[in-house]
């Protein structure tokens, strides 16, 4: 048959005995774009991702130094993180070219909303869960994905940061108890076997669908055929990482010497989820964490009386704008306290875990007071980069630098293989 007398659908699915799977962008929907294997080598010190994101930005002028290069000025906002000067980046003027405001938000992570990622071969994935997928399961936990506060998924100002290759929001663990567990205290034999089960039954997508699979190939194109078999290809090789997990069953979690947390407040929330990350990526129990900070966190902690959000909107009240310094004077302590932590801890050659972590902290916002998702707040610390100097971009349009340019230089840190991740236009060549 033609390929040209053939039409997909580009949500058409392969189906079989109650099985669905989604098919990629196939030349009979759209031209198919290149698709970049990743590499399966792992140093013997692997890289690590840690990013760090809040809904509602950063006071631009307490964040952002005037003076670019090496010798700019502390700010009052970076000024919690003057010990580890050396080991981090500012960067201005970088952004996903967004609007919408709260809307725009949780393209942080991933240059795209998710109402405008249908055209994009890889959607919306956001840059933590692409380097997961380079670790596959490698370890314990491809990505941890934990946040320090609850918020309702319809909540506008809930910090979505973490996306599939599907589209979907990859909901974070809010309990620092429950983190805990997942990592380090062992599952029951109840648990085991209920999650052996959960692998039995999903043993075999391609099982399922594989006759429908063969049908559909006949009708395709050259091109599309080769797209299709490797599409199938890369599949079968998450059946292969899912076999790979199930062999985690039987194996036992490191032991560390902290007990379970209690679940309170936001002030202990945040250190403690920053902790466990920690031990985390110590253990090599994940080598990919996120962490989002919640637009409803409970200021009382603080000793403020009003919400996140509302002193987020400050219209330039002194008060207000001094309430919010307070919540984000908190965070960049917090952020500099884990920078402190990953110094300490070494890696099996007794380098830094540091050198080998990278630490992106900053927001889909820009300004919350008047919802801008412009000029990002941008800090990326550690990952053996060389750091100690605040970067500022073009700011004419023409010249526009996009901040995915940023994450495919980390991307390729990282060890996965992309000439381009999502919008970029390439990376930050003069960063490293």
């Amino acid at each position: 048959m033609n390929q040209k007398s053939l039409h997909l659908d580009r949500r058409a699915f392969l189906r079989g005995t109650g099985v669905a799977m989604a098919l990629p962008f196939l030349e009979a929907m759209r031209p198919a774009t290149r698709a970049f294997s990743s590499s399966s080598s792992i140093s013997s010190s692997p890289m690590r991702m840690v990013c760090v994101g809040n809904p509602l930005g950063l006071v631009p002028d307490a964040f952002f130094p005037t003076k670019t290069g090496a010798g700019y000025e502390t700010t009052p906002l970076l000024k919690p993180l003057q010990e580890h000067r050396a080991d981090f980046t500012v960067f201005s003027h970088l952004d996903h070219d967004v609007s919408g405001g709260h809307r725009g938000v949780h393209a942080f992570l991933s240059g795209l909303k998710d109402n405008d990622a249908t055209d994009w071969p890889e959607r919306n994935i956001s840059m933590d869960q692409r380097a997961a997928e380079h670790v596959g399961s490698q370890t314990r936990f491809p990505s941890l994905v934990v946040s320090s506060g609850r918020t309702s998924p319809g909540n506008e100002i809930a910090c979505k940061l973490s996306w599939t290759r599907n589209g979907v929001n990859v909901p974070p663990i809010d309990r620092a108890s429950e983190v805990f567990r997942a990592l380090f205290l062992a599952d029951d034999a109840a648990s085991r076997g209920k999650k052996a089960r959960a692998y039995d039954e999903n043993a075999s997508v391609l099982d399922a669908i594989g006759a429908q699979a063969k049908l559909l190939e006949r009708k395709l194109g050259k091109t599309d055929r080769e797209k299709l078999d490797e599409y199938l290809t890369s599949v079968r090789e998450v059946e292969r990482k899912l076999d790979m997990s199930q062999a985690w069953l039987d194996k036992p979690k490191p032991k560390v010497g902290m007990s379970t947390p209690t679940d309170n407040g936001f002030m202990e929330t945040l250190p403690v989820m920053y902790d466990l990350i920690a031990l985390a990526l110590q253990t090599d129990s994940t080598r990919v964490a996120s962490l989002s900070i919640p637009g409803t966190i409970d200021t009382d902690d603080l000793g403020l009386r009003g919400s996140y959000h509302g002193f987020s909107h400050h219209g330039k009240s002194d008060v207000l704008r001094q309430g919010l310094l307070v919540i984000e004077n908190f965070q960049t302590a917090q952020l500099s306290r884990f920078l402190s932590k990953l110094k300490q801890m070494k890696v099996p050659d007794g380098s830094p875990l540091l050198d080998h972590t990278m630490v992106l902290f900053g927001s889909g916002m820009g300004n919350g007071s008047s919802h801008s998702n412009k000029k990002l707040p941008v800090l990326l610390a550690g990952g053996g980069f060389k750091h100690g100097e605040h970067k500022a971009y073009p700011t004419s349009r023409h010249r526009r630098v996009p901040l995915a340019n940023l994450y495919t230089t980390m991307l390729q840190r990282f060890g996965v293989e992309t000439e381009k991740f999502n919008t970029a236009t390439g990376t930050l060549p003069e960063f490293g």
